[in-house]
């Protein structure tokens, strides 16, 4: 199979819709079900609900209390229009962050799936975070790990990367398998 990786100049949210429409083209051609993607506030989810209209869609949003206590940062009017479209909202703690984060903010020190994260990082931020996704939905039990997927996250806001995984499980981190780049930052 010849595919090709297409390479944005700089990251950021001015690429969101192309990187989702050539997700959608991507998953077609692939005959790919299912379509995870990292949203903070919801507006990248509700586009991507819009357009992935044949697809499973999973829109994987902060954990309650990410940015500061108690505070959700998704926009519940996003929400209800995701869910209307068919899409499910994700909303639990990141698999690279968790106790190791309160570990590290207490003590100053890191632990082994934050170094991960670090990392993964090497590749973009947009990569990192969507492996980080596919993870979280895998535990979930929201998608299968013998089915591959398209994973769409960003680099700071709005979506600038996807691939195709085949996910796995946090507890069999080592099974995921990253298939190939569709989109990323060329400097990310």
């Amino acid at each position: 199979m010849e595919k090709s990786t297409l390479y944005f100049e700089k990251p950021g949210p001015a690429n969101t819709e192309q990187t989702l429409r050539l997700a959608s083209d991507w998953a077609m051609e692939l005959k790919i079900k299912t379509v995870v993607v990292a949203s903070t506030t919801g507006k990248t989810g509700l586009l991507a609900a819009e357009i992935f209209k044949s697809n499973r869609v999973i829109v994987v949003t902060h954990s309650t209390g990410f940015a500061r206590e108690n505070h959700q940062q998704l926009i519940e009017e996003n929400r209800l229009k995701i869910e209307k479209l068919g899409g499910k909202i994700l909303t639990c703690q990141h698999a690279f962050a968790g106790i190791s984060r309160a570990v590290r903010f207490k003590f100053s020190t890191y632990q082994i799936d934050e170094i991960i994260a670090n990392s993964l990082r090497i590749f973009g931020q947009g990569i990192k975070v969507a492996i980080e996704i596919s993870l979280m939905a895998s535990d979930a039990g929201l998608i299968r790990t013998d089915e591959d997927i398209i994973s769409i996250g960003g680099t700071d806001s709005g979506a600038d990367t996807a691939a195709v995984i085949k996910p796995a499980n946090v507890a069999r981190f080592f099974d995921l398998k990253v298939r190939s780049i569709i989109c990323k930052p060329w400097n990310p």
